[in-house]
């Protein structure tokens, strides 16, 4: 809004005495080329050359408390040599204004703070001898996996509610034996549920095994209640991932570790089927920290934080290109999926369904790579892709999770069975129920549209199986729910004999 004085009846207000006078002699007189001052970003003998340079604190202060990005803090201290020199504050006089902001700002996480000194020292560097390092892994960790913020994940298992028993549950009900503890994560498999405490804990009830959920004798015992795992009493945890024949955490400092399927050395390890021991993940993530890990039927991803930048392994089972290397072979050690330099992408997000994968890069395009029939990588078509591949449809506005836009709109694609999608199409003309057409390419899921609320997370059933459910978690902690509900997984009672629910409907649970 701009308003003229003269034609608003207020009078001109002279300040400290100075007199009118026209524009041009103020600016028409060019000041000497001598008599200007250079002004440098830090004085040799007079500190005020750079206005706060003799105020440090609140230089610090502002660097702090404005969350700036390690990237900006990086430049500050290219540009200016005020933030590279020693800052000469506790708890390292040596550090830099930049690298004391940096820690300042690690020492706000979550994760970071209960971290011992040489735990911390260790961190920083294994991210590569840097505290701007430390924070961008940190911050890339929270980002993916919404760390320290609600959640709700669709798993596909059955008989892993954690009550004590194995009979269905058709409303959301508190598992008891926790109450006291802080869960902070969640993973949901096939076989089993592992849950994750602010402590670094790991719970896991539902089948017994780690390992493979349908073949031979194991897995044939079910933990109806939360148990400690004890054999990763000694790993401070932060993520879970589950497969159909292994299981997979993410320790706090970025190291990765499985169970199971080592048989033949799939994973780089030597294992029995039922075995309960973590190993640790061989090759070329030993020493790269890792921020997101994410588990398909018979593979693994991972995010891995260097200094040059963002990048994703995978490792397991090459059937269907799902690795993304160009080729249908099996990796046995973690390998780096090109694809993305050649794309000029930063990723992300990772996500692995059970035959296909997919990014979200920094700029917002999603690549998918993998099995591609009913049209589940969004490319039009239902032909497998063995790398990476941009997904045209979604190419601007995707920032957060997967098919969630920036403004909090849902895309879906892929198989349209029980109704998963949102789309709430007619079912066939050959009168089969739950049959839904499959979706080649996204589509907004206008369902979601008239929660009228923005949608943060989308959580789907990650199974081979159909029967899958989808959950929609929005800004304000509302969970909404669709799909099929014939085992009360939607969080509601069904009613007429239906077996799914085509349109979302809120669950009666708060997430707040």
């Amino acid at each position: 809004m701009a308003m003229d004085s003269t034609t608003s009846g207020t009078p001109t207000i002279q300040y400290h005495n100075i007199t009118d006078q026209p524009v041009t002699a103020i600016v028409a007189v060019p000041v000497s080329t001598y008599q200007r001052n250079q002004r440098h970003c830090f004085g040799n003998s007079i500190p005020g050359e750079f206005p706060l340079s003799a105020n440090p604190s609140i230089v610090l202060h502002v660097l702090t408390t404005c969350n700036l990005d390690p990237q900006d803090l990086a430049k500050l201290e290219a540009t200016c040599s005020f933030f590279r020199q020693p800052a000469s504050f506790a708890p390292d006089y040596e550090l830099s204004m930049s690298e004391l902001a940096a820690l300042d700002m690690c020492q706000k996480r979550a994760i970071f703070k209960p971290m011992t000194p040489e735990e911390r020292q260790d961190l920083k560097q294994r991210c590569g001898g840097s505290w701007k390092l430390v924070l961008r892994f940190l911050l890339a960790g929270e980002a993916c996996c919404r760390r320290e913020k609600p959640q709700a994940i669709a798993g596909p298992g059955h008989r892993q509610l954690g009550h004590g028993t194995t009979e269905e549950e058709w409303r959301p009900r508190l598992i008891r034996s926790l109450q006291g503890i802080r869960i902070i994560q969640a993973a949901a498999g096939p076989g089993r549920t592992m849950l994750i405490s602010d402590a670094g804990e790991v719970y896991a009830f539902g089948k017994d095994s780690f390992g493979e959920v349908e073949y031979g004798g194991q897995g044939t015992k079910t933990v109806a209640t939360p148990q400690l795992v004890e054999s990763l009493k000694n790993i401070f945890v932060v993520q879970a991932a589950i497969g159909n024949f292994f299981t997979a955490v993410l320790s706090r400092e970025g190291r990765v570790y499985t169970f199971s399927w080592g048989n033949d050395g799939r994973l780089g390890h030597q294992a029995e089927p039922n075995d309960v021991e973590p190993h640790p993940l061989l090759g070329a993530l030993e020493n790269i920290p890792v921020v997101q890990i994410a588990a398909g039927y018979c593979y693994l991803l991972a995010l891995a934080c260097q200094p040059s930048g963002m990048s994703v392994y995978s490792v397991g089972c090459g059937l269907g290109g799902k690795l993304g290397h160009g080729s249908r072979t099996d990796e046995k050690y973690p390998r780096l999926i090109e694809q993305f330099q050649l794309l000029n992408l930063q990723p992300m997000v990772v996500a692995a369904g059970a035959w296909h994968a997919a990014v979200v890069g920094r700029d917002g395009r999603v690549c998918t790579w993998g099995w591609g029939r009913y049209g589940c990588l969004g490319h039009g078509n239902e032909e497998c892709e063995s790398v990476p591949k941009v997904v045209d449809a979604l190419s601007k506005g995707i920032t957060q999770r997967f098919v969630v836009s920036d403004d909090g709109d849902v895309y879906s694609f892929g198989c349209g069975e029980s109704a998963s999608l949102g789309h709430n199409a007619a079912a066939a003309d050959d009168g089969q129920v739950n049959r839904h057409p499959n979706v080649l390419s996204p589509e907004l899921v206008t369902s979601l549209k008239e929660v009228k609320e923005r949608v943060v997370q989308i959580s789907l059933t990650n199974s081979v199986y159909w029967n899958a459910h989808t959950f929609a978690l929005t800004e304000s902690g509302k969970l909404y729910a669709f799909g099929a509900g014939d085992k009360g997984q939607l969080g509601m009672e069904l009613v007429n004999n239906q077996t799914e629910r085509g349109n979302p409907e809120q669950v009666d649970v708060d997430l707040r």
